[in-house]
């Protein structure tokens, strides 16, 4: 006989939630990024212990990424990756195609690995290439 499943909670922090559906990968992170204004619902910051409810949107920034998901169901233990979606809708719009993206820099000049550190005459190349790009008459 397998044992009855838990009721679903009525009330969930928003910290756990996010925690739980995985989008932060700790609850203190949770937390901490809530206490930094980084976790919005419905366009206003929440604190760490607001109760979050089915059909809400919740804006969370983690690290460089804005992440929108709508709650579709409370949990307050966390689940496998496998079982996310059936608590949250992700709405985080797709990353924007590489060309579209800032181009990476390329170097200025091509130094071999396992060459060592620069002597003297290289320093004095990489100066004179650098007080070339800030002169004005060059």
């Amino acid at each position: 006989m397998t044992p009855p499943l838990p009721a679903a909670p009525v009330e969930v922090r928003v910290d756990k939630w996010l925690w739980s559906v995985r989008v932060f990968k700790t609850r203190s992170l949770a937390s901490e990024a809530c206490h930094a204004g980084h976790v919005r619902i419905g366009g206003q910051r929440v604190k760490p212990s607001r109760a979050v409810h089915p059909g809400e949107t919740i804006t969370a920034q983690v690290g460089d990424l804005v992440r929108t998901v709508r709650v579709i169901a409370l949990l307050d233990r966390r689940v496998g990756a496998a079982q996310v979606p059936q608590y949250l809708e992700d709405l985080t719009p797709a990353a924007p195609p590489p060309a579209l993206r800032a181009p990476e820099l390329a170097p200025l000049f091509h130094r071999p690995r396992g060459t060592g550190r620069p002597t003297k005459r290289d320093r004095r190349l990489l100066e004179q290439m650098g007080h070339r790009a800030d002169d004005p008459d060059a």
